[in-house]
């Protein structure tokens, strides 16, 4: 992860190659929230894919950078492992 001023920063990192996917602090923040905030809880359990794609979708992250591969549909796993 990289952290930028504005969008005419990343313009002059990038030196002409193609970005990939930006977001926002206040929307990084925003998911940081929504995907830990419940992580130190006695009765945490892993998200399915569903629930943590409902996670990228509330806060705003959708299109095909952002969508989670679909894999196994027991709670927590998908195709590469547990989240």
């Amino acid at each position: 992860m990289n952290l930028f001023r504005s969008e005419e920063h990343i313009e002059r990192w990038l030196g002409g190659r193609p970005p990939g996917a930006t977001i926002g602090a206040g929307t990084l923040s925003e998911l940081a929230h929504a995907w830990w905030s419940d992580r130190l809880a006695a009765d945490w359990q892993p998200r399915t894919r569903d629930e943590n794609q409902a996670i990228l979708d509330a806060v705003g992250l959708t299109g095909r950078f952002w969508q989670l591969p679909r894999g196994s549909s027991r709670r927590g796993e998908t195709s590469t492992g547990v989240l």
